[in-house]
């Protein structure tokens, strides 16, 4: 019974924080957003923005070639 009190204690402590302890990382995200260096949008996050458009990208064309042979296989049949 003392654990499962113990477990609630632990849980309750990992969600409850401060404002002081949280820091507003908004107007960094602003700056860098808006700064003008030629890049899209998509790109000024970094790395981790770059490959996962480009993970997306290659999703989305593998899928759209998938359909394409489903439909013609359908559209051709034996």
């Amino acid at each position: 019974m003392n654990q499962l009190r113990m477990v609630s204690v632990v849980v309750s402590r990992g969600f409850s924080r401060t404002p002081q302890s949280l820091k507003n990382r908004v107007p960094e995200a602003q700056r860098r957003f808006q700064e003008d260096n030629n890049l899209p949008v998509h790109i000024k996050g970094g790395t981790g923005d770059i490959l996962l458009y480009r993970a997306t990208m290659s999703l989305t064309l593998a899928g759209a070639a998938y359909s394409v042979y489903w439909l013609l296989r359908a559209a051709l049949p034996e």
